[in-house]
């Protein structure tokens, strides 16, 4: 991915020097099937996250911390989003509210509740930010065999797209409608919503691609591959071995393959409608 160039965003929050131990989100083999379900958690992740008051403090990183490439790479995509969404933005008449990005290690306190690293990253609807703890990259390399800059930009468009999905009322009306109906149902629609971030991800990738001339050659593959691994289904074999459909949050490895290339292909919001089709 060409990204060296790019600009850097302004709205990079580094809480990387508050912070404490790490501490597993819940215990036994449950607890660790909600850690890798919960991975590129979207859309209000306080239902699983533990309340509580601000962590302990710990030394700020060091100067050679060896994260710091990360951070650069990360503005960049982050101002990169900002390029593509504002003008997209602008075509249906709507002004495009930039979102903070924050880093964080270990845990962090959101508006939507005490957050561990276990849960990968997330977008928190209440505040309009989103968290990454900058090792997850790491995980997205070995434990999920995704690796590659392109695999870690996806990682931001997608949570990008659980933004856009709130600023223009649709996370909002999926939480209403959560309330409406049972549990095997509100799973779905988090599927649905979930398919969507994917797909405006896509859109992300197609409409930078144009104007920056970001892809190189096997990027598209490493986006493909880290949608392919982070699967409902994909998860769950991991940690079980066996898949329960109705449990899906996520969407399974071939839907989150298949929204994706929709918006990467198209360009066209009105081509992530995910929540129509009768089947996704």
């Amino acid at each position: 991915m060409r990204w060296q160039r790019g600009r850097r965003s302004l709205n990079i929050e580094d809480r990387r020097g508050i912070g404490g131990p790490a501490v597993a989100a819940g215990g036994g083999i449950g607890g660790f099937i909600l850690v890798l379900v919960a991975m590129l958690l979207g859309i209000d992740p306080s239902f699983i996250l533990p309340q509580g008051g601000p962590p302990p403090a710990v030394p700020p990183p060091s100067v050679g911390d060896q994260h710091e490439a990360l951070v650069d790479f990360v503005s960049v995509v982050l101002a990169d989003t900002e390029d593509t969404w504002k003008p997209l933005f602008q075509e249906i008449g709507r002004p495009y509210q930039e979102p903070k990005l924050v880093l964080f290690r270990n845990q962090v306190n959101s508006a939507c509740g005490l957050a561990q690293a276990a849960v990968g990253p997330f977008y928190c609807p209440a505040d309009q930010k989103v968290y990454i703890d900058l090792s997850f990259y790491q995980e997205l390399r070995t434990r999920h065999n995704a690796p590659g800059d392109f695999a870690q930009a996806y990682v931001i468009a997608h949570e990008i797209g659980h933004h856009v999905q709130t600023l223009l009322g649709i996370s909002q009306q999926v939480q209403r409608a959560k309330g409406r109906v049972n549990q095997r149902d509100a799973n779905q629609l988090s599927v649905r919503q979930e398919l969507q971030a994917d797909c405006y991800a896509g859109i992300w990738a197609h409409h930078a691609d144009r104007a920056r001339n970001i892809l190189e050659a096997g990027d598209i593959e490493e986006a493909l591959k880290a949608a392919s691994q982070i699967g409902d289904d994909t998860l769950q074999k991991q940690a079980q071995g066996y898949v329960v459909p109705d449990s899906f949050t996520h969407g399974s490895s071939a839907q989150r393959v298949r929204w994706f290339k929709r918006g990467l292909q198209t360009g066209e919001m009105n081509q992530c409608d995910t929540f129509s089709p009768p089947q996704v």
